[in-house]
């Protein structure tokens, strides 16, 4: 029998590859062309755009601050990218919420030592789902505050907008926030209703980014560009269009299906993803059928 020793390196490769199934294939595979490139925001903070969601990272020589983690095959290409702007140590992680795009990398940054932060929900839900070395050793309900490097990292819980267990990360003293999925420059709001997501708290959790806001803050989006509180407030004010025009609809006694032939969300669908997980998950808190 071959023994690990005489098997060629080649031949080793092939053989893990022949036992994965296409699907475990594909899932390694669809990382190895991806970039994780670190760009400025404001003074201490960058951000890291890969594959998932945007990742928040605070320097400093007391240590390092992580936000969300994309997927786990990406680790070691973030890691690079952090040391290509600081050797300081990573110490603190906060997942903005549950989704794997944001909390793939957790095992891996927590055997590194790294203590993870998140909401209750957070970890109860990932606890169905992931290793013991995944979850969140820190959970909070309230608004906590990370001190380090002379600044402020200051984590505020929403209510069920995204997910149920969505945080605003406000990086204070460098006046940036960094959103999560509540807010996106890629596409209309995700509201995850499976993971406990609202519509009524994806209006109100946008008010609250607006009023957290300054006319200079930055905003990282979950996915997108980083923005201002201007963009915010015409994202907000879209959001709102769409739940009056889908409302009288349902007033009406309009289908799901008339509802989208109805094309309610016509002049952003150019700029944005495809409406229809949006608007279902509208109808169906307007009509009440969740």
């Amino acid at each position: 029998m071959k023994t690990l020793s005489n098997l060629g390196y080649g031949a080793l490769i092939l053989a893990v590859a022949s036992a994965l199934s296409p699907a475990e294939a594909y899932a390694q595979g669809r990382f190895d062309n991806v970039e994780v490139v670190a760009h400025h925001v404001a003074g201490s903070v960058y951000y890291l755009a890969g594959q998932g969601g945007n990742i928040g990272v605070s320097v400093g020589e007391d240590g390092i601050v992580m936000i969300d983690d994309q997927f786990a095959p990406l680790t070691d290409k973030i890691v690079a990218a952090i040391r290509g702007i600081s050797n300081a140590e990573i110490r603190f992680l906060i997942n903005t919420h549950v989704h794997g795009d944001h909390t793939g990398g957790n095992e891996n940054l927590g055997r590194m030592g790294v203590l993870i932060l998140a909401r209750d929900e957070v970890r109860v839900r990932l606890a169905a789902q992931s290793p013991e070395d995944a979850l969140p050793v820190l959970t909070y309900s309230d608004a906590i505050t990370i001190h380090l490097n002379g600044g402020e990292v200051h984590a505020a819980p929403l209510t069920p907008a995204h997910t149920d267990g969505d945080s605003y990360i406000h990086f204070r003293d460098d006046d940036v926030i960094h959103a999560g999925d509540v807010f996106r420059t890629t596409g209309y709001p995700y509201i995850d209703t499976a993971n406990g997501g609202t519509l009524w708290g994806t209006i109100d959790a946008l008010a609250t980014l607006i009023g957290l806001a300054g006319p200079n803050t930055l905003i990282v989006p979950g996915h997108g560009n980083p923005s201002t509180r201007e963009d915010v407030m015409e994202f907000r004010d879209m959001v709102l269009t769409v739940k009056d025009r889908v409302a009288a609809l349902v007033a009406g006694g309009a289908s799901y299906d008339e509802v989208v032939a109805a094309r309610p969300t016509a002049e952003w669908d150019a700029g944005l993803d495809d409406p229809g997980r949006f608007l279902t998950a509208v109808y169906a808190e307007l009509a009440g059928t969740d």
